[in-house]
């Protein structure tokens, strides 16, 4: 068997490279003229190779990141793929970009910053269809795995979304502060005097902090967060 043409690493080199477009068949049009490099199906045949998971990134980046330092967020983006028709992972799913529900492939990631750097350091692409995971499963999933790693951030930030019990629970059980928006008829107990919507309850400005209450957001997680900080 020959070996392969190409690897990672002349992948990630052209991806940080490229700009625009970021096919295989552009790929291989970034070797010097002359030389005998990959054509683009060793390229398509590396990506097919390269397993997805975060593994891979985590030991890129662990190096460059403080655990117990820090605030880790957590989000998902759609790659729109409006004419796909028999792609795989392609599905429905909310954009804020667009303000509607597009077809494409979801990517939920995990981001650790202390302010200045902000590092990607664990992913997960959204296929319900064929793994039975929700959304919120991956939440949870990638939640576990920052803590077997390591971290201990000082804020766990996401949206809305992600504001389920189970996962309120999970952050609770860890002792880890979190930052998010809940909705306004969501029921909540903050003072022991029974559950009841978050509009009837006065939230003052600066709203006490623990890990068991949690924030809400008044402001901007990032002005939020580096208030804090100071």
């Amino acid at each position: 068997m020959n070996p392969p043409k190409c690897n990672d690493h002349d992948y990630i080199q052209f991806l940080i490279a490229s700009q625009h477009a970021f096919t295989a068949t552009e790929a291989a049009k970034t070797h010097p003229a002359g030389e005998e490099g990959p054509a683009h199906d060793a390229y398509t045949r590396l990506l097919y190779r390269t397993q997805s998971d975060g593994t891979t990134l985590w030991q890129e980046v662990k190096s460059l990141i403080a655990l117990p330092e820090g605030m880790l967020v957590l989000d998902d983006s759609t790659l729109d793929k409006p004419y796909a028709q028999q792609m795989d992972l392609v599905s429905y799913h909310w954009s804020g970009k667009h303000q509607a529900v597009v077809k494409g492939i979801n990517l939920l990631s995990l981001l650790w910053t202390d302010g200045q750097a902000r590092l990607p350091c664990d992913f997960r692409i959204y296929n319900k269809k064929e793994d039975g995971l929700s959304k919120n499963d991956h939440f949870r999933a990638m939640v576990r795995q920052a803590k077997q790693r390591g971290f201990e951030p000082e804020l766990v930030a996401f949206d809305s979304w992600y504001a389920s019990l189970k996962n309120l629970k999970l952050l609770r059980r860890l002792q880890w502060s979190w930052l998010c928006r809940l909705q306004k008829d969501r029921q909540v107990d903050p003072d022991g005097q029974g559950n009841r919507q978050i509009q009837a309850i006065h939230i003052p400005p600066l709203w006490p902090t623990s890990p068991s209450q949690g924030l809400w957001l008044g402001q901007s997680i990032q002005d939020s967060w580096q208030k804090r900080r100071r």
